[in-house]
């Protein structure tokens, strides 16, 4: 027992155990939220693929290096560097796509927010009903037609691509400018604020698998741009004649006026005082009607 007491004592006097802050805490909880939303971002991607690959090379080194195999080891150190830039280019759209997906999120906004909510918002009551009362009437009549309605990622290197408009929005203005067989309806209309900038624009396609095949082009470059940019995109399709919204590089398919109506409210951006009115004269309205009843 005295010397299972020597041994102890000896051993754990000589032990050092660091002492945690709370930064440490908050340092340790940082870096997991960062590396479970990398491993979660990685599986959606071809990155995680590649990361099964880099698991077996890895295992494969930890034996070559265990066995002393001084060959493997060295062409592991020179060709390390080369592999590493190998990656970074082979996963280049992911990794932007990532990086303006970091842009993108509405907490940055809400720190970095350098616009203010106005009245009116980034387009007035009446634009969400000129193009609802337009996305309405081409469905009918199935004439094919592609939105980009502008938030705060600048749409200008699309604009270059079309021509010029800088027209009140209106519902004729855009069922004339879809209609068959007329010099500006292929292609994409690009909305800023209450007006139209450009027509017959070119958007970058989506290359994800997930789509539908029986989706085309015109459906994939909705997707395509709210990919890369924090627009929403409408599409009324040629087709089906139904009504989808692309927005985040999410597709939601055959919404209705109402549903499109919800969506369009979403990006307005109006202040919150004028939102906090509406809700009064709602309540207001229906109370009254509740009484005459």
């Amino acid at each position: 027992m005295q010397h299972i007491g020597f041994f102890l004592d000896n051993n754990l006097t000589n032990l050092h155990m660091p002492s945690v802050r709370a930064l440490d805490i908050v340092e340790m909880l940082i870096i997991a939220f960062l590396i479970y939303h990398i491993l979660v971002w990685a599986k959606t991607t071809r990155l995680w693929s590649l990361l099964k690959g880099v698991v077996v090379i890895v295992v494969f080194i930890v034996i070559a290096a265990a066995f002393n195999m001084s060959t493997i080891l060295w062409i592991v150190q020179n060709v390390f560097g080369i592999a590493v830039t190998a990656m970074v280019v082979i996963l280049q759209p992911e990794l932007r796509k990532a990086l303006e997906g970091i842009g993108r999120r509405n907490f940055l906004h809400g720190l970095f927010n350098f616009t203010e909510a106005t009245e009116e918002g980034r387009f007035s009551d009446k634009t969400i009903n000129e193009i609802i009362r337009a996305c309405v009437e081409m469905a009918k009549v199935r004439t094919g037609a592609l939105i980009v309605i502008e938030q705060l990622s600048s749409l200008s290197e699309y604009e270059r691509t079309g021509i010029d408009i800088d027209g009140i929005i209106t519902s004729q203005l855009l069922i004339n400018i879809f209609e068959h067989n007329t010099p500006l309806h292929d292609g994409a209309v690009i909305v800023r604020g209450d007006r139209i900038t450009s027509a017959t624009c070119y958007l970058p396609l989506s290359d994800n698998m997930e789509l539908g095949k029986e989706l085309g082009t015109r459906h994939r470059a909705g997707v395509g741009v709210s990919e890369v940019t924090d627009s929403l995109t409408i599409i009324v399709s040629e087709e089906t004649g139904k009504i989808s919204v692309a927005y985040m590089g999410e597709l939601e398919r055959g919404v209705d006026s109402e549903r499109l109506r919800e969506r369009l409210r979403q990006i307005q951006n109006k202040s919150s005082e004028d939102k906090k009115d509406k809700k009064k004269k709602n309540k207001g309205l229906k109370k009254g009607k509740g009484i005459a009843k």
